[in-house]
């Protein structure tokens, strides 16, 4: 929606008036951050090195995605360059969306985003980069609010054209099972709205990313994405009934869903997923979780806890690929060997050397992520760290 000359002028002064933060301030904010990561890598003893390139991403939501680094702010989609600094001090603040810029000339340049839009100030000019409407909570009661604050901001920096996408340099389509976290988290923070129309769109029950193959969590996970925007009349549940029969198994008197999730069977965390996505539209339910071992049930943490047979649990070390499968687990187990950055600020989440993504995307920040075949940030691995975290005081 086009806004008038009015409504863009009373969004500039508000955000003038909030651009007045000295790189004192910023500093300060910048080590209240460092010290909650520090404590987190304290209490998770699992780390990661990661390449070390600054840069900060901008674009939250439905915005214009930018990519800050090193004096320049590029267009993160097309690669075209849109501003440039000659640098002499500069400053990436990630749990205040801010990056300041003192150049060779002596002139404060500031890059910040907010609940408005993203912005660019120099001297007493404020220019709006891309504006839309967020809400971004300070989370202030939580130990880890400045953490929460940036795993929030990895999230929505991955909704682009109103869709929720693990990586959007690296992922053109969403992916069910990542969208499906992203839901929750977008739902505690009142961020719905961003996603609310690719839901309603929603016509087939299997994302297909998995080389072209239906996988027997997606349907579960469609019904939930869509309890959270709609109701059991949307188009896409009679064919997702009619989808699940391929699936269905029946054995020992019970009734439940076995198929391809990740190239193998994982018949408890797929019956648990469809059976989560029929309640939240208040459907009948007449699916029994299997009494099996299945890998993927302790990635379900938020319900049907007690319908799980343990087993071997994931390996922090052999899944720094897939660090999203730990912190799920812990979440599930209340254990903390999900893997944190060692090294770096930001980006605090990743994927590795995955089968689907198409790292030479990584290139518009830099080309370390394409030989390293490393996706940061990613959504998954976001949402996991942030659910968990989020329960925290």
């Amino acid at each position: 929606m086009r806004k008038s000359f009015f409504a863009i002028l009373t969004i500039c002064l508000v955000t003038h008036l909030q651009a007045q933060q000295n790189v004192a301030s910023l500093e300060k904010k910048l080590a209240t951050y460092s010290t909650q990561l520090e404590n987190l890598r304290t209490e998770h003893v699992s780390h990661r090195t990661m390449p070390s390139i600054p840069f900060y991403l901008f674009g939250m939501g439905d915005r214009t995605k930018m990519i800050y680094k090193s004096g320049n702010l590029l267009n993160a989609v097309t690669g075209d360059t849109l501003y440039q600094w000659k640098v002499k001090k500069e400053l990436i603040v990630p749990s205040e969306y801010y990056v300041y810029i003192l150049t060779n000339s002596g002139k404060e340049v500031y890059l910040y985003e907010n609940e408005k839009g993203a912005f660019l100030k120099e001297g007493k000019k404020v220019t709006p980069l891309s504006l839309s409407t967020l809400h971004l909570p300070d989370f202030k009661t939580n130990k880890y609010s400045e953490v929460l604050k940036v795993l929030h901001h990895e999230i929505l920096i991955n909704v682009i054209n109103g869709k929720p996408v693990p990586n959007f340099f690296v992922y053109e389509k969403p992916w069910y099972r990542d969208a499906a976290l992203m839901g929750m988290v977008l739902k505690a923070t009142g961020n719905l709205h961003l996603i609310k129309d690719w839901v309603m769109n929603i016509r087939d029950p299997f994302d297909l990313n998995n080389h072209g193959m239906s996988e027997a969590d997606n349907p579960g996970e469609v019904l939930f994405l869509v309890s959270l925007v709609s109701d059991k009349t949307h188009p896409v549940v009679k064919t997702i009934q009619d989808s699940t029969i391929q699936f269905i198994k029946q054995d020992k008197g019970i009734t439940y869903l076995e198929g391809p999730t990740d190239y193998s069977k994982h018949p408890v965390f797929q019956t648990k997923w469809i059976k989560y996505g029929l309640k939240s539209l208040h459907m009948a339910d007449t699916f029994n979780i299997p009494k099996m071992y299945d890998s993927y049930s302790s990635l379900f943490w938020w319900d049907y806890k007690d319908a799980h047979v343990d087993g071997a649990h994931f390996d922090a070390g052999s899944s720094e690929n897939y660090p999203y499968l730990v912190w799920a687990e812990d979440h599930f187990y209340g254990e903390q060997k999900g893997m944190v950055t060692e090294n770096i600020l930001y980006p605090l989440s990743w994927e590795g050397k995955a089968s689907d993504a198409t790292y030479p995307g990584m290139k518009r920040v830099d080309e370390v992520y394409v030989s390293e075949k490393l996706s940061p940030p990613h959504t998954w691995h976001a949402a996991e760290m942030f659910l968990l975290l989020n329960e925290g005081k």
